[in-house]
């Protein structure tokens, strides 16, 4: 399955150098990984996770596929966005078609790189996106609200719980609160999905800061940190530059530069696995002697909607699940060895799969 993350940014905060370090770090994986498409604005990168190479190597695998993340560089973003100013109807189109939103803000200083609005205030910056992306929801919300009012005096059902979500997301949206802050039944989750409010997507908050804060952040990251946490959002120190060169290097290079940076790893790691948890993903595991693969599923996800994640004719064949938990796995050295120890499971429909299981799927056909 699919997962996007969109990247958005006032002018001249990275948000280019970030996304031109995604992209080179895609690109360069190309040649490693299949169903790696590159565009101009889209960058498709492995999720990191050293577990696949543990399980790799144990069962002899001949080729590794990890699991991916799709980011795309969302261009366009003015004051003025939601009145279509600079490229704001563009923006907000591609906005629609991402999961989540990466908001980079700028937290360095740089007297030659000038600021749009004349200073450095990440959250401020960050209240000059929201504000945006509310105003444009409300609009939306208030046109949608007037469409509905002829199948809501034919007393229409599916019009009349889609107004109450309406009015629920516009009354927030008036409170200067976004769609996202809208405590949402289960049952009318997918419903509240379908409206498509740029402000119900989840943000993570990405500090781009100067090489010398890389590790520890700075001031200005640290005010980010706690706005994100006031919203419960999350929030990642990177620095856009350190990623772009590292992007450049080799593996073995990468590992030097980061050790001379005093980093334990590549913020762009950091920042897909954020993402990731952002989104509540989690990963299974296939392992074989022809590949190891990683597929990425969200948390609560039964065995046969995992199975579909394959194949279609996996979900619909569902008989049942021989699993077994990573730490089993790799303790056991193999599935041969799992099943010898009584770890290796039977796991029928109603089965939530477990983040890290290794799973062998058997289907009628």
């Amino acid at each position: 399955m699919g997962f996007k993350m969109g990247i958005v940014g006032l002018p001249n905060v990275g948000k280019s150098t970030l996304f031109n370090a995604l992209t080179r770090t895609a690109a360069a994986q190309a040649a490693n990984f299949p169903f790696c498409t590159i565009e101009p604005n889209v960058g498709d990168v492995a999720v990191p996770d050293a577990r696949l190479d543990q399980l790799a190597a144990i069962a002899g695998s001949k080729q590794i596929i990890p699991t991916r993340m799709t980011f795309v560089d969302i261009a366009g973003l003015v004051k003025g966005a939601s009145k279509g100013e600079g490229l704001g109807n563009q923006f907000l189109a591609n906005i629609r078609e991402v999961d989540a939103i990466a908001h980079v803000l700028r937290c360095f200083e740089d007297g030659d790189i000038t600021h749009v609005e004349g200073r450095i205030d990440p959250v401020a910056d960050a209240q000059t996106i929201e504000t945006e992306l509310m105003l444009a929801d409300l609009e939306s919300v208030e046109r949608r609200l007037a469409n509905l009012q002829r199948k809501l005096k034919g007393g229409d059902k599916e019009a009349l719980d889609q107004e109450r979500l309406l009015k629920a997301a516009q009354e927030a949206l008036n409170e200067g609160r976004p769609a996202r802050t809208v405590k949402i039944a289960d049952e009318d989750k997918k419903q509240w999905n379908m409206l498509q409010l740029l402000t119900s997507k989840p943000v993570l908050y990405v500090c781009n800061v100067q090489e010398s804060a890389a590790a520890e952040g700075n001031a200005f990251s640290a005010k980010v940190a706690a706005m994100a946490a006031a919203e419960g959002n999350s929030h990642v120190v990177i620095s856009a530059r350190i990623e772009e060169e590292i992007s450049q290097l080799d593996t073995e290079e990468q590992a030097m530069f980061l050790e001379e940076m005093g980093l334990h790893e590549a913020g762009l790691d950091r920042l897909i696995r954020a993402g990731y948890a952002l989104l509540h993903l989690q990963t299974y595991f296939t392992v074989g002697p022809k590949e190891a693969r990683a597929w990425t599923i969200t948390a609560g996800t039964a065995a046969p909607q995992a199975a579909g994640e394959i194949h279609g004719d996996f979900e619909k064949g569902f008989i049942r699940a021989e699993t077994i938990g990573f730490d089993d796995y790799v303790t056991c050295k193999g599935e041969t060895g799992a099943r010898d120890a009584g770890k290796l499971r039977a796991e029928g429909k109603s089965y939530i799969v477990k983040d890290g299981d290794v799973m062998h799927f058997l289907h009628s056909k």
